[in-house]
């Protein structure tokens, strides 16, 4: 069981990413102006709209090799940077992006997870 608890955290974290893209992309159906909408959002926060396409693909990317468990060591780097990046630019709730930025770092320290990728090709 030891050996599973750090593969159940990377895809806890994964998940934070890849459900965020769910929910866009449900919303950006259901509704016709939905992605424009999202994209006023982005602006009223004072982001040009081209963050709209470009945080849906950091969050769809990293979400997925998090899941996956490729490259696990850098992409945890770059997501832990990237929650506290949009964390401070779309005034999200800091303490709560803090811990999952720390335990993106964790997993950076840790990278090494059954289940991943990355032990495919050892």
């Amino acid at each position: 069981m030891q050996k599973f608890l750090p593969t159940i955290a990377r895809l806890f974290l994964a998940q934070i990413f890849l459900i965020q893209v769910i929910a866009l992309i449900v919303s950006f159906n259901s509704h016709p102006e939905g992605y424009q909408q999202y994209q006023a959002q982005l602006g009223s926060l004072g982001l040009p709209g081209i963050f709209a396409p470009l945080i849906i693909l950091i969050n769809l990317v990293g979400g997925l090799a998090l899941f996956l468990g490729y490259k696990t060591k850098a992409f945890a780097l770059i997501m832990a940077i990237y929650a506290v990046a949009l964390t401070f630019l779309l005034k999200l709730p800091v303490l709560q992006y803090l811990a999952i930025a720390g335990g993106l770092l964790l997993l950076h320290v840790n990278p090494n997870t059954a289940c991943s990728v990355d032990n495919l090709k050892k």
